[in-house]
């Protein structure tokens, strides 16, 4: 079974925020965070966004596979369970991370039927490209939905928030790569 994205994060923010000299209360205002929830954080004992893992892995000065990766393995590898839906059939795993102008990650996702991931918007730059390997899934953008069939891929400014959905009869497997 492959970890949990959140494997690595305790000990990695604990690390990360003592060699930059911050305070638990210094990162959690500098990421939009409370500090309660940086404390169980740290402690191993929390559930928390993708979205607040980057704003905290900003707050640091490291990229988001930096900070959610096993700091012995190479980015290249990850191999992590960064999702996990209602249903079963539902999860995302990060693959692997190769360096781009900052970032670039490859992504494995699965939705179940009426399942969906609603995502708040990632910084101004950053883009996702996403194929379908099999299904039937709608990307809801500001600018306007997508339907993408199986075989077929969306790229898209991830500067907005977006929402993927299963929209078809059975499950949708599909490849996210994440650019920087």
């Amino acid at each position: 079974m492959r970890e949990d994205v959140l494997t690595h994060v305790a000990s990695n923010v604990r690390r990360l925020r003592q060699s930059a000299g911050l305070s638990q209360a210094a990162l959690a205002e500098a990421a939009g965070l409370s500090r309660r929830m940086l404390v169980h954080l740290e402690s191993g004992d929390t559930n928390i966004s993708l979205s607040s893992l980057d704003r905290l892995a900003a707050a640091l000065g490291v990229s988001f596979v930096e900070f959610v990766s096993d700091p012995a393995r190479s980015p290249q590898r990850i191999e992590a369970l960064a999702w996990r839906g209602n249903q079963p059939d539902s999860h995302a795993t990060l693959l692997g991370s190769v360096p781009a102008r900052s970032d670039a990650q490859l992504w494995i996702w699965s939705l179940a039927m009426q399942e969906n991931y609603a995502a708040e918007p990632d910084p101004e730059g950053w883009h996702e490209m996403v194929y379908v390997i099999e299904g039937r899934l709608k990307i809801a953008l500001e600018e306007g939905d997508r339907i993408v069939e199986a075989g077929n891929f969306a790229i898209y400014s991830s500067a907005q928030p977006y929402e993927y959905q299963n929209v078809g009869d059975r499950v949708v497997r599909f490849v996210r790569n994440v650019v920087t």
